[in-house]
């Protein structure tokens, strides 16, 4: 027998019935529901004590259905905001979920792929990440071959303690065109918080650095490590330190990741492939204005993240901010 949502008069029967004694299999053939959607009746809308009151059942029954999935599927107005964050912000629907819970809005991510796959323009899916991800096998570690980078700090002399979990740990990576065109990327890793420019020398070192200097300079205060790969266009890193440097502070140091370990700086990685979302792999980066960078980086830092309870990292990364500097 299919569910269906209990009427108030069912529930005034199955207190009656309750109150005589009768049995649970009677009680289903009389209201007309089967013995599983009784018991379930039963015991999600008693009272904390145990029993069965139909008034209170019925108002408990209420409040739930207000918050159920499959009534807010009904409600326009969701739908219509879940399709904007979806075609505006470029939300996953598992980061959906987590910012409506906050508003105690109770949806499924089924219900959200639903959403999507009920688009028949596909314009939704478009603005999805890829869902066919396939990793690849893991294969014997090949020896680091950097060699061109002078005084090169490896990440196994990184202290332990840059795992993420603490503020100030950032990696550092470039998303390059085939026009030889570059991008720097930074990531606050326990945040995710992100800084993007376009480099105007591309991949060449020693402006790099400068850049890098430049973003990072007003919070040189709280960076701990750098973490990179081996590209040459970090073979400045000295510059980074020294341009970082404050007194009474440690050097900022900046630690090169092994050769073919890319998930050594994984966060960065990861960021990257949200960033080609908006800026195409086969795209040629001159099309994109400066301004175009920045809003990209700022959608990125006002998306719910689900290791921030589904805060944002703009906001995490400027409360830690501010926390130091009440500690201090």
């Amino acid at each position: 027998m299919k569910y269906k949502q209990l009427t108030s008069q069912q529930r005034s029967q199955i207190f009656a019935l309750l109150q005589r004694k009768t049995s649970k299999k009677e009680i289903a053939l009389i209201v007309g529901c089967s013995q599983s959607a009784l018991s379930r009746e039963i015991r999600r809308n008693s009272t904390a004590t145990g029993n069965y009151l139909w008034d209170k059942a019925h108002a408990k029954a209420l409040e739930r259905r207000k918050r159920t999935t499959t009534n807010k599927r009904l409600d326009r107005l969701l739908v219509w905001r879940i399709k904007q964050m979806i075609l505006n912000n470029q939300w996953s629907p598992e980061q959906i979920r987590g910012v409506l819970s906050k508003e105690g809005i109770s949806i499924s991510i089924q219900s959200i792929y639903n959403i999507i796959n009920a688009d028949e323009s596909g314009e939704l899916r478009k603005h999805c990440r890829h869902p066919n991800f396939k990793r690849r096998p893991k294969g014997e570690r090949k020896p680091t071959k950097a060699t061109n980078i002078a005084d090169r700090t490896s990440i196994h002399d990184r202290p332990a303690e840059a795992d993420g979990k603490r503020f100030g740990d950032f990696e550092m990576d470039l998303i390059v065109d085939a026009y030889g065109h570059a991008i720097l990327v930074l990531l606050e890793r326990m945040t995710g918080f992100v800084m993007m420019e376009r480099l105007k020398h591309g991949k060449k070192a020693k402006p790099l650095a400068k850049v890098v200097v430049r973003i990072l300079f007003a919070y040189r205060k709280y960076i701990r490590t750098i973490t990179t790969d081996n590209g040459s266009e970090f073979a400045a890193h000295r510059d980074i330190t020294a341009g970082l440097r404050m007194k009474g502070l440690e050097d900022v140091t900046v630690y090169f990741a092994d050769s073919y370990c890319s998930w050594q700086k994984g966060a960065v990685e990861n960021v990257n492939k949200l960033i080609r979302q908006y800026i195409h792999k086969k795209a040629n980066f001159n099309e994109f204005s400066d301004n175009y960078i920045k809003k990209v980086a700022k959608k990125l830092n006002l998306r719910p993240r689900k290791k921030l309870n589904f805060s944002t990292p703009k906001e995490e990364f400027f409360k830690q901010i501010i926390n130091f500097a009440l500690a201090s």
